[in-house]
């Protein structure tokens, strides 16, 4: 493909880091087949700042309230998604989104569950006139992952698949896995010489344990069971927390480390890999050659993304904790270890054709050229793929002064059109009238407070009496996190564990 052949926009959201890790290897593939690849995380257009509190509090609900993450990703999951404070808290971010995409922009990919929510509300109403796609990241799809409008969704097995059609999604590609190329079988030297550099031992039967970035799950207990079982020696990634790394190699865990920035050469050492999550890491195992077993596993999309796996059989579940021993025996040196490779790899043979970036670039060709900005570029993004809410040969008073806007219409799955204009919303702001921003600031304020409030309160209202309820609600998100920032957020500059 020749340089400049298009402009694609991928979504993501830093909460851990294996959305962001999707988004840049996607980034990475389409820039290499020529395009120009804008990446946005949607919890910064979220309005007044509140994408920090939504990370914040998203976090501490893992570590401190994790039975009230279960009891929220389970009702949510009945009800088909997210309440009205959490639709609320992505309307506020729609305009924001649309103003944050490039002019010639012809592609927009989500790897986050709310952006695709924001993106597909947008295509829905005819606010967005280009082709938008999901990948999917885990491999069990939450009814969320699933949002009308949405072009495309590109999941990894034929499991994904299913389960995203059973939630409504129209039209599905198995596509495969999305991995760093880094991540591939190692041989037996390459093996010795990653063991040398991480002090590791050479002939012990090494356990990769990997608790996602920010390091959350009962990660201690099953660093103690991994070494009493006698099986294997754990080697542990604690991400981000270096606290728990530090009471690990106070209990005796010799091979404890923070954050990696090398995770494939770490692979290369390990014999096996032990995970409570189910995302991005156990992906990268199977392009490295690792049996994976989930253990113990964090709950919400921990325990759903562990059934999915098993039911692929690519990863072993360990429901019984005395099944330990005998299951990491099978995989590091049995016939379960070898199926187990056998259909991970299965899931890399695909032709360079056929990968996600591949239909991605495919949905971008398909979908009409994008107007070009006709009038001298601004510091704010203009919003170059918004149909008119107003009357065709009205001029729109939201985009006076900035290029004209599409107005094609396009083609649903189904043989359907979507209108190229859609009427004005009924929340929009008559013609030359704005809200005051201090009204706009409390309401998306209040709308965050409510999303947390919501969600601890969902969890915890069949669980704790009263006086337990509040001092729950009040220790679970620390407001001293929010304006000191929360590291646990940061960059994927370095590798999620």
């Amino acid at each position: 493909m020749t340089p400049h052949a298009g402009r694609i926009a991928v979504f993501s959201a830093s909460v851990g880091a294996g959305h962001d890790g999707a988004a840049a290897e996607l980034a990475r593939r389409l820039t290499a087949d020529g395009f120009t690849v804008d990446r946005h995380d949607l919890l910064d257009l979220l309005p007044a700042g509140l994408g920090r509190a939504v990370r914040t509090g998203y976090h501490r609900m893992l570590v401190r309230a994790p039975w009230a993450y279960q009891r929220i990703y389970s009702s949510s999951e009945r009800a088909g998604g997210g309440g009205p404070a959490a639709r609320a808290l992505l309307r506020a971010a729609e305009r924001r989104v649309l103003h944050a995409l490039h002019p010639g922009t012809g592609a927009v990919v989500s790897t986050y569950p709310g952006a695709s929510q924001v993106l597909g509300s947008l295509r829905r109403d005819g606010r967005l006139a280009v082709p938008v796609l999901t990948y999917l990241t885990d491999f069990s799809v939450h009814p969320l992952w699933v949002a009308d409008g949405v072009d495309v969704h590109l999941a990894a097995h034929p499991v994904t698949a299913a389960q995203a059609r059973a939630a409504g999604a129209r039209t599905v590609r198995v596509c495969g896995p999305v991995t760093d190329p880094r991540f591939r079988p190692c041989t037996g030297a390459e093996r010795e010489r990653a063991r040398d550099r991480f002090g590791l031992p050479q002939q012990a039967p090494l356990a990769l344990l990997v608790a996602g970035s920010w390091g959350v799950g009962p990660v201690r207990q099953v660093a103690l069971e991994l070494r009493d079982s006698g099986a294997v020696v754990p080697v542990v990634v604690c991400g981000r927390n270096e606290a728990l790394a530090a009471r690990l190699r106070a209990d005796g865990i010799e091979y404890a480390y923070g954050w990696v920035d090398d995770m494939p050469a770490l692979m290369n050492a390990a014999d096996i890999l032990v995970q409570n999550a189910g995302g991005l890491t156990s992906l990268e195992a199977f392009a490295a050659g690792l049996p994976v077993a989930s253990y113990r596993c964090i709950p919400g999309h921990g325990l759903t993304n562990a059934a999915a796996l098993h039911e692929a059989g690519v990863a072993a579940w360990i429901r019984d904790p005395a099944d330990l021993k005998a299951v990491l025996t099978d995989l590091t040196d049995g016939t379960l270890g070898l199926r187990q490779r056998e259909a991970a790899f299965a899931l890399f043979t695909r032709t360079p054709g056929q990968g996600p970036a591949a239909e991605i670039a495919r949905r971008h060709r398909r979908a009409p050229v994008p107007r070009q900005a006709t009038s001298a570029p601004s510091r704010r993004p203009a919003r170059p793929l918004a149909a008119p809410a107003e009357s065709p040969g009205r001029p729109s008073t939201r985009t006076s002064g900035r290029h004209a806007e599409s107005t094609h219409r396009t083609l649903l799955p189904d043989g359907r059109t979507w209108p190229a204009a859609a009427p004005a919303r009924k929340d929009s702001v008559p013609a030359g009238r704005t809200r005051p921003a201090p009204r706009r600031l409390a309401a998306t304020a209040a709308v965050a407070c409510a999303v947390w409030a919501c969600a601890v309160v969902t969890g915890g209202a069949t669980a704790l009496d009263g006086p337990r309820l509040v001092r729950t609600i009040g220790h679970s998100l620390d407001l001293d996190d929010l304006h000191q920032g929360d590291g646990h957020g940061a960059g994927s500059g370095g590798h999620h564990s």
